[in-house]
């Protein structure tokens, strides 16, 4: 029977696998178990530095509690705007909304609807995805809230 121990930098990641095939296979188990192994890491990185990323954002401004279409717009924004516009509307991959810039490109609140919906050169359409009043609302936060 052969006996593998599979290290890592630090501590043992499998501390004791064992084989009962021939050398050749065993060669071929520890490849698979190291390619597992990277991407595991990798994986670990990747959802560090968005927890990372998520924790630098900040949080969405809040709205008037009584006010609901605010409120909806909010929750909308939060569910599908932050990842590219930012949690304050700041922009990133996506164009600045907070500051009143939303207002001032576009005056006609119609105009943003119609970008929400049917989208425009990066921005995704949401037409689909998002109700006639799920996609008013967030307009309307974009212009009030952030």
């Amino acid at each position: 029977m052969l006996s593998m121990r599979i290290e890592t930098h630090r501590r043992s990641m499998a501390p004791h696998f064992r084989c009962q095939t021939s050398l050749s296979s065993a060669s071929a188990v520890v490849a698979r178990l190291s390619a597992r192994l990277r991407r595991g890491r990798l994986l670990i990185v990747v959802a560090m530095a968005g927890l990372g990323l998520t924790a630098c954002v900040g949080d969405v401004p809040e709205v008037p509690p009584g006010d609901a279409q605010l409120v909806q717009g909010r929750e909308v924004y939060s569910r599908n705007c932050v990842g590219c516009h930012g949690a304050d509307g700041g922009g990133g991959t996506g164009t600045k909304l907070n500051e009143g810039v939303v207002v001032e490109q576009f005056p006609d609140p119609a105009t943003a609807v119609e970008i929400v919906a049917d989208g425009r050169n990066q921005m995704p359409a949401f037409a689909g995805k998002l109700t006639d009043d799920e996609i008013e609302a967030v307009v309307r936060f974009t212009r009030e809230g952030l």
